[in-house]
């Protein structure tokens, strides 16, 4: 009986299956939009037909798709759309851009005549936050709203502070920090909660501008192999709207080809009365989304900041004011944003709803916080996935929370400072390091803003990869795009190295918590994949085609050359959706047709 013929065939080449290099393996064979065989180039050679694409790997690697364990999509896109800053250097070039882009014609996201956008660096500026009145001078009459890289805090000028009515009388909310100058004024930074003063009044994002920029942001995934991802927040936040009906419209045209999913935003005003309110909210919007193929099982809670404006939760206090807070923030240990009781209730129930916690914690005091609450969902509801739901009137509902609780898939996110002793905690707790490895090293802001708040001692424990693997916990990875770069290849490097590429003659940050090569990339393509729920991250026969050519073989190169490794062909379900133009060798990724 004749072999069918396979639709592509990848050969001579080197080929990991999303854990490990497979030992004896050359090619890789796609048809239907599945991997139909993995093997040496003689036993795949029989796939080859007239009709075969193949592409000679020519000694490069194939591997799974990138999945991004914890992305912005939605904002990255809406943000390259508008004033975008994101990629620039030093501080003039962030105000040429910006007076640039308000002398454009006014049109979608530079509109009803406010600049907004985002991307600036706080390493650029000195200690770390820009004041109003450089604003000011490059744009003094309409209102500037530019959200920083972290996303945690804006830089406004002094017309959109008029507008917003904040001045030196204006309060400071729970959740957040005005910064001040002399006198109390504003000094043109907003940070986290105080953004919300502001949002009411920017232009809207509208739904097609959303969904023009998830479409962007995917090309530009799709570009650095990234074949699916989870939005990080689905809700209200930072003047965006909730981008899910931007999803479902998307995912039901057709046009969201990536592997996405979401992350359902659990808003800082919540209380532990109006958690089943939530709970039952969330349920509802889950089964909407996943109706239009759009799955959001996780949901986000932002448990603390960031270090640079002390609003990290730290078991002890920062040691110094922060130079733009005033002394007044001597002592200061940061913010919880959600009470711990309050934390701990929304997690139980979220849990027992099926629902995969996502936390964002950077603070040593907020991972203790995150895993005493994720300790409390698993004791609160060990037996719930045997269990039937007494509510008979919703019991369809409930019999799909009961399905999901049997796999709960709880990780944390950005994971900056972890107090040594509860490491273990991790994997005894079944918690999944959701890494940004892009950050483990010494930086300009890790240099200047960082260090200098945290001391020696806590600064040793800043990402430390390697100890939680050595102690048992799961490992995926995520860029928090627009935050930082979604090059995976940078991130790699970083977790590797220990140094950033840009930051050659800086010292290794911790270097014994460097991970593998191998354990980085898995991390960041089997890992993901699974943390996502997603069908992809894995090179085996049957699984979907969702792989990434690789310009080099990486495990061939010196650790210091794997930030110079690009992508050069991404595909999705036996699509391509990305194809360098002049990769190395010849004709994009090598493509060109097979004899029998």
């Amino acid at each position: 009986m004749p072999v069918p013929h396979a639709e592509w065939v990848f050969h001579s080449g080197a080929v990991f299956d999303g854990r490990r290099l497979v030992r004896g393996a050359s090619a890789v064979a796609v048809s239907g939009g599945r991997v139909s065989a993995v093997g040496s180039d003689s036993e795949l050679r029989a796939l080859a037909g007239p009709a075969t694409q193949t592409v000679d790997l020519a000694g490069r690697l194939i591997s799974p798709g990138f999945t991004d364990a914890h992305v912005h999509a939605a904002y990255a896109g809406v943000e390259r759309l508008g004033c975008d800053l994101a990629e620039l250097s030093g501080a003039q070039s962030c105000l040429d851009r910006i007076a640039e882009y308000a002398a454009l014609t006014p049109a979608p996201g530079n509109d009803a005549g406010w600049v907004t956008g985002g991307g600036w660096y706080k390493g650029d500026f000195p200690g770390g936050y820009p004041d109003r009145a450089l604003l000011d001078a490059v744009v003094p009459d309409r209102p500037v709203y530019l959200i920083n890289r972290d996303h945690h805090s804006a830089w406004v000028n002094s017309r959109a502070l008029e507008l917003a009515g904040i001045d030196a009388s204006t309060p400071d909310p729970a959740d957040g920090r005005i910064e001040r100058g002399s006198g109390g004024h504003p000094s043109g930074i907003l940070h986290e909660g105080a953004m919300d003063l502001m949002t009411r009044l920017l232009p809207p994002v509208t739904a097609e501008l959303l969904e023009a920029g998830i479409l962007h942001a995917q090309e530009h995934l799709f570009s650095v192999g990234v074949t699916g991802w989870q939005e990080a927040i689905l809700g209200s936040y930072g003047g965006y709207p909730d981008a899910s009906a931007a999803y479902r419209s998307l995912s039901r045209s057709g046009k969201l080809k990536a592997r996405a999913a979401g992350a359902l935003w659990v808003p800082r005003d919540t209380t532990v009365d109006s958690v089943p309110d939530l709970v039952e909210s969330f349920r509802n919007r889950r089964a909407e989304n996943v109706a239009a193929g759009f799955s959001t099982r996780s949901a986000k809670i932002m448990v603390d900041g960031v270090p640079e404006n002390l609003t990290a939760a730290m078991l002890d206090p920062y040691l110094k004011p922060c130079a733009c807070a005033g002394p007044e923030s001597a002592g200061e240990r940061g913010l919880l944003y959600l009470p711990p009781e309050v934390l701990q209730a929304a997690a139980v129930a979220l849990d027992a709803a099926g629902f995969d916690l996502h936390l964002h914690v950077i603070g040593d005091r907020a991972v203790r916080t995150g895993l005493d609450a994720i300790a409390a969902a698993r004791a609160a509801n060990p037996g719930f996935a045997g269990r039937e739901h007494p509510d008979r009137q919703h019991a369809g509902r409930h019999q799909m929370d009961k399905r999901h609780h049997m796999d709960r898939r709880h990780h944390m996110a950005h994971l900056q400072i972890i107090h040594p002793g509860d490491v273990a905690r991790f994997a005894a707790l079944e918690v999944t390091v959701n890494a940004q490895a892009l950050w483990a090293c010494n930086d300009d802001q890790m240099r200047d803003l960082t260090v200098p708040l945290l001391g020696a001692e806590r600064a040793a424990w800043q990402y430390p990869f390697a100890d939680l693997e050595a102690a048992g916990a799961s490992l995926a990875m995520g860029s928090d795009w627009p935050v930082s770069s979604p090059d995976p290849w940078q991130a790699i490097h970083v977790a590797v190295n220990r140094a950033h590429p840009d930051h050659p003659g800086a010292p290794a940050l911790q270097p014994e918590q460097a991970l593998t090569l191998q354990s980085a990339l898995a991390a960041y393509t089997g890992g993901s994949a699974w943390l996502n729920r997603s069908a992809g991250g894995s090179l085996v026969s049957g699984a979907p085609a969702d792989l990434a050519v690789h310009s080099a073989n990486p495990f061939g190169l010196p650790a210091p050359g794997l930030s110079a490794v690009r992508v050069d062909l991404a595909m999705v379900a036996g699509e391509p959706v990305f194809v360098r133009d002049g990769a190395a060798g010849g004709t994009p990724a090598r493509l060109q047709r097979t004899s029998a």
